[in-house]
């Protein structure tokens, strides 16, 4: 059997040269695919068919797909989390120094000059409208420590700025890449409190959505200078352009355009080139290549948002993949079903992840469409799934 693989945006041909073409069909204008791989394109008001086992999205945000619909039809969602890490910090580093000196717009002034033979004496006289602060000694709030709030508190902290961190969900992982001496706060109003510098790096979603807000601002110091590389719907506009206007943020800088954010004073808009580098376009289209074919082929999930990572590879003859709702008696349903059928189990993984949950049953014994019908019609099953080797 061959699969398919539907691309929904133009995605780096080293990621997409890992999929066999004796096993694989890749391209943009397939019917009926079996994986999806997607960078920006919207996919909410897309039909997917039966046939959809999963979507990997090249990159962290998965906003731009309908990850409940996905729930309900089984089909796993991959994201490839710190794939594009080193593009992003770059660019956070980058938007440190925008927000600081108005490098942007002394630029666009020189440009001005072009033709005026005495250009080097209005560089002097005019030159000061577009000084700022250095950086080395003041303070950045990091908001969000994943794998690029980490890289951005370090290398900031190398710049000699004193960092303050806060994420009260960071990961054991990021927590061995943080440096010692970043400052661990434990309150968003501590990071609001003695930031000069605020550089947010969290996902979007109800409770991250319009979180920089007329509220929050309020509790931070006058003159703040705030980036925002990581969802533009994070900050609330109407209430960023008014403190802005206001003077109480001194400079915004952002990597998502909008109507509103054009139309702010004292704002850095840059359009969205976070992960527009060869090598992060490489490294998300390799690690979501992978995502796909490992599940497809073993069952195995890794970096998904909507599913429990299962990492173990087969060791037998026959795998069934099972996505069912996390709710009691599931295994002992299912193993019961096998059972019926005098087939023994060899190995089985179970993972839950919220309301969802993943089990993995390895068994050299011949597995029949009419079981896995039975397991398929167990209520709270919503996808099995058999792998033969």
């Amino acid at each position: 059997m061959k699969y398919n693989i539907k691309l929904m945006n133009k995605i780096a041909a080293s990621g997409t040269d890992i999929f066999d073409r004796d096993r694989y069909d890749v391209g943009e204008a397939l019917e009926n695919p079996h994986g999806i791989m997607v960078r920006s394109a919207n996919l909410h008001d897309m039909q997917f068919d039966d046939s959809l086992l999963a979507i990997a999205r090249a990159g962290a945000g998965v906003n731009n797909i309908p990850i409940d619909v996905c729930s309900k039809k089984g089909v796993v969602v991959f994201n490839t989390p710190g794939a594009n890490a080193n593009a992003v910090k770059e660019l956070t580093i980058a938007a440190l120094f925008l927000a600081s000196r108005d490098i942007t717009g002394g630029v666009e002034w020189a440009k001005t000059l072009a033709g005026d033979p005495d250009c080097a004496k209005a560089v002097e006289k005019g030159k000061s409208r577009f000084e700022g602060p250095e950086i080395h000694g003041k303070t950045l709030g990091v908001i969000g420590l994943g794998a690029i709030g980490v890289m951005v508190a370090n290398v900031a902290h190398d710049l000699g700025m004193d960092v303050y961190g806060y994420d009260p969900y960071i990961s054991i992982g990021s927590a061995w890449g943080l440096s010692r001496k970043i400052h661990k706060a434990d309150t968003l109003k501590e990071i609001f409190e003695v930031s000069d510098y605020i550089t947010v790096h969290v996902p979007l979603n109800p409770s991250t959505k319009g979180s920089i807000n007329a509220e929050t601002i309020s509790q931070m110091k006058y003159g703040v200078r705030i980036l925002n590389l990581a969802r533009g719907e994070i900050v609330d506009y109407a209430d960023m352009d008014a403190a802005l206007r206001s003077g109480k943020v001194a400079k915004y800088v952002t990597d998502f355009p909008s109507p509103e954010v054009l139309e702010m004073p004292n704002t850095v808009a840059i359009p969205h080139l976070g992960a527009s580098t060869p090598e992060s376009e490489i490294n998300c289209a390799c690690m979501a290549a992978r995502e796909l074919r490992d599940y497809i082929e073993y069952g195995v999930i890794k970096n998904s948002v909507n599913l429990p990572n299962v990492e173990t590879l087969p060791d037998c003859k026959v795998r069934v993949c099972i996505i069912h709702e996390n709710i009691p008696s599931m295994i002992s349903n299912i193993t019961a079903i096998f059972g019926s059928s005098k087939i023994n189990i060899e190995h089985l993984t179970n993972q839950s992840k919220k309301e969802m949950a993943y089990t993995v049953l390895d068994t050299n014994s011949e597995v029949t469409n009419e079981l896995l019908g039975r397991i398929a019609a167990t209520e709270g099953i919503i996808r099995v799934r058999k792998i033969e080797y």
